[in-house]
């Protein structure tokens, strides 16, 4: 009897993802940077005469300008096999918030979306997604009551942690400490990386877990002084610990959420940056990769008539 092939889809978002998807499917080459929403894939063999086995890779550049591209992969069909892994870049910091709250929000929203169009039409696997999230955590865990995981497997990943590690030890544990929040309050696993090969390796292991059901690893380490790698369900709030703040400061914050507490706290030591996230955007309609000669003589063309017709509007306005 042939088996159906198992199709699994991965989302990736900002910093390093093109490095270890390449690093995940055995790729040798050089990465480029990812314009807009890019797809790639993954096969594994399970055994002689039998399909293998295919992930899907979806990844979104732009940091947080392109978000409503996440509908493309993310529908109502693919939701049920999805995984979300986020990578954020730890060498800067003040950007890491806002980019991982963004992205968060933004997704989680559409997953709601997606579960509920999904309840309409199959009341039973929206159901199962629900109780399946929790799985990771045993039943008798303390924080069951206190956190709100995601509705699909979510991965959060630490990039350049070859300069992470150099940062002051206060620093590093601000931000540990709240990646660990972010992480366990949402059910996800946490893990930080480099170009280094050992690390490189054990995200690899995560990857091919959630793509191809190979077990999963119950190795843990919390230590700021090393790279973090806690898979989902195996930390708690009493090991985190409260918001690196003293006792009597915590009170004048005013937080309505112990989340919005997490980022009063670190964005008091790591202010966000106010810039526009569309300037450090490349426009893809403009890159040398992606140019045809034809389309790009039309697309002037155009360009010129809308210009023409603004023009007029403008001048009608003026003497109106």
């Amino acid at each position: 009897m042939w088996m159906t092939l198992t199709q699994y889809s991965f989302f990736f978002n900002f910093q390093g993802k093109t490095t270890i998807i390449l690093r995940c499917l055995d790729r040798d080459e050089p990465p480029k940077p990812t314009l807009a929403l890019e797809y790639t894939y993954g096969r594994r063999a399970k055994g002689h005469n039998i399909p293998k086995d295919i992930a899907h890779f979806w990844e979104l550049g732009g940091g947080t300008s392109l978000l409503d591209l996440i509908s493309i992969p993310i529908t109502s069909d693919t939701l049920r096999t999805f995984s979300l892994v986020l990578v954020l870049d730890l060498s800067k910091p003040n950007d890491l918030w806002p980019t991982m709250e963004n992205l968060l929000q933004a997704t989680k929203s559409h997953v709601d979306k997606m579960i509920m169009k999904l309840g309409k039409t199959n009341s039973k696997a929206a159901s199962e997604m629900r109780q399946k999230i929790w799985s990771n955590m045993q039943k008798d865990h303390p924080d069951r009551e206190l956190i709100d995981p995601f509705l699909i497997p979510l991965v959060i990943i630490g990039s350049k942690y070859d300069i992470f590690q150099d940062f002051d030890s206060e620093k590093r544990k601000v931000i540990c400490k709240t990646l660990r929040f972010v992480a366990h309050y949402y059910g996800a696993s946490l893990m930080f990386t480099s170009k280094s090969e050992a690390l490189l390796l054990k995200i690899r292991g995560v990857i091919n877990q959630l793509a191809f059901g190979i077990d999963k690893s119950k190795s843990i380490c919390v230590d700021q002084n090393k790279p973090l790698f806690i898979t989902a369900g195996l930390d708690s709030l009493s090991q985190i610990g409260s918001p690196p703040v003293p006792d009597n400061d915590i009170g004048k914050l005013h937080a309505h959420s112990p989340m919005e507490l997490w980022k009063k706290v670190y964005e008091r030591v790591f202010p966000p940056k106010s810039i526009n996230t569309l300037k450090d955007i490349k426009d893809p309609a403009r890159d040398p990769q992606y140019a045809e000669s034809e389309v790009d003589e039309m697309r002037i063309q155009k360009d010129q008539v809308h210009q023409e017709k603004n023009q007029k509007v403008w001048g009608l306005n003026l003497w109106q």
